[in-house]
């Protein structure tokens, strides 16, 4: 076999490092995208944001007095009415400062902001104060209990056993360790016997809230019980015994036996189960400090006038620019090939996340018209839908479908969701047609609300009902549906 050169010419894509960047920031959530775009706005002097949060910072001069020249970053995104309040003394100065500025300022494609944002993405005026509100400081669990426990016991070994308890107490307000373990924790030498330990624990489950201190769901239940007020004594005792003897039955909402076990009646059953549902499972919850899950959305669709638009949220979008005097230094040929290349690099951002917001403008308005009937009428007129039809009438990849629906979110008047939701699977109906698999979920989420809980619909009623309705939908399928809702079976929503 000789060697021997050829030359051969083929064609293949290649993914340019612009292209890759607009893949990465497109497929990025609000959260991940501004965390890229801090670590960006470090490593390129060339770009700058203009909505920075320190612009608004108060400055000082050398010798201490608060600056009050107004920034050029100020200047440019003041508001019309406040710069029409100006004197023509500053107007001509402005003008004059501006038409110097005017061979250096950086060309449109350097910055970008809400005012070249698309439709629906313009900032409205904020009328409600903007100062910060003051959150009064929430004392914990363990706060609690120890400010009782000052007013309570006045014995220094008492007291420290009795802290001891509380170090030992959960969240939730259950002792996380057995009076076991903690003797066995304790030096020899301070001769701490079990008694005491007990009688520290009974002093800890007498403090409020009730039930804390408590090993098991069953005793802090009986502890919760005991301290009730305006209950009946027969009530009070037959609820301390379904909890303390037959509280699996009673989760299992296995009246049957229930009533076999206590001898007794519906009424009498009813009124201690009233009792049982006063009591708080986990009484330590209500100090916990409270935590704030929310999602900032994407776009926001409001109803003006008889059509539903579509609007990019401005808080999230942020403002970039090319700094002007390195950009004005590049002009002048002062800078070095560096900067020429950190300056493309920041005008490939900016036109990369213009695209990103157009993108995702473009695929929420195509979303809301093909579900109209869903913000019209809510979930159960929601239609199937697939990627494939709006990457078709978007002239856009499937895959590009998939990045701009992933982790992006819509506020609507239902509620906020990601715009996955509005995709899913059909189920066929008796004509021929479709149904979307999100208004089945809501369908039977809508009859389950409306059963009789003392006869509550079973999954094979649940499709035999849909079917009526011209839905073929198993009874496999109604449970999965159901599962996913996290509705309990049937057997646990009875009640008598």
């Amino acid at each position: 076999m000789k060697q021997s050169l050829q030359l051969r010419t083929s064609q293949h894509l290649a993914l340019t490092p612009q292209l890759q960047q607009s893949i990465r920031l497109l497929q990025l959530s609000t959260l991940e995208l501004h965390q890229e775009l801090e670590t960006l706005l470090i490593d390129n002097p060339m770009l700058e944001r203009v909505d920075d949060p320190l612009d608004s910072a108060v400055r000082l001069l050398a010798d201490g007095a608060i600056n009050t020249t107004v920034s050029t970053q100020e200047t440019e995104f003041a508001p019309a009415e406040n710069r029409n309040k100006e004197s023509d003394s500053n107007e001509a100065v402005n003008n004059q400062e501006s038409a110097q500025e005017a061979d250096t300022s950086p060309t449109l494609d350097d910055n970008w902001s809400f005012d070249d944002a698309p439709m629906g993405a313009k900032r409205e005026s904020d009328e409600e104060d903007g100062r910060p509100q003051l959150e009064a400081a929430q004392i914990s669990l363990r706060e609690h209990l120890q400010a009782q426990m000052r007013v309570t016991v006045r014995e220094i070994r008492d007291r420290a056993l009795v802290e001891l308890i509380i170090d030992a107490i959960d969240e939730n307000g259950y002792l996380c360790e057995s009076l076991e373990q903690i003797h066995e924790s304790l030096p020899i030498d301070l001769c701490v016997e079990p008694e005491e330990l007990q009688f520290a624990l009974n002093l800890v489950q007498s403090f409020e809230p009730y039930g804390v201190g408590a090993r098991n769901i069953a005793e802090c239940l009986s502890l919760q019980i005991q301290r009730l007020p305006k209950i009946a004594f027969v009530t009070r005792r037959m609820a301390l015994r379904i909890v303390q003897e037959h509280l699996s039955l009673f989760a299992q909402r296995d009246f049957t036996k229930l009533r076999k076990c206590l001898e007794c009646d519906d009424e009498d059953l009813r009124e201690a189960q009233v009792v049982i549902r006063l009591c708080n499972p986990k009484p330590g919850l209500a100090f916990a400090p409270a935590r704030s899950d929310y999602v900032v959305p994407d776009v926001v669709v409001k109803k003006i006038g008889d059509e539903w638009q579509v609007m990019l949220n401005q808080d999230v979008m942020p403002r970039l620019r090319v700094n002007q005097l390195y950009a004005s230094l590049i002009r002048q040929q002062k800078g070095d090939g560096q900067l020429g290349s950190q300056m493309q690099e920041a005008r490939w951002l900016i036109k990369n996340m213009r695209q990103r917001f157009d993108t995702i403008l473009r695929v929420s308005q195509a979303i809301v018209e093909r579900q109209y009937n869903f913000f019209s009428h809510g979930a159960v007129a929601m239609r199937p839908l697939v990627l494939r039809e709006i990457a078709d009438t978007l002239g856009l990849h499937e895959s590009t479908i998939s990045r701009v629906t992933t982790q992006k979110f819509m506020l609507t008047p239902h509620g906020m969701f990601e715009l996955k939701y509005f995709f899913g699977s059909h189920v066929a109906t008796e004509t021929g047609g479709e149904a979307s698999s999100t208004a089945i979920r809501a369908l039977i989420k809508q009859l389950i609300g409306e059963e009789d809980s003392k006869k509550p619909l079973s999954d094979s009623k649940i499709a035999d009902i849909l079917g009526e309705q011209g839905m073929v939908i198993a009874r496999r399928t109604v449970a999965k549906y159901r599962e996913a809702l996290k509705i309990p079976p049937v057997s646990l929503r009875k009640s008598f």
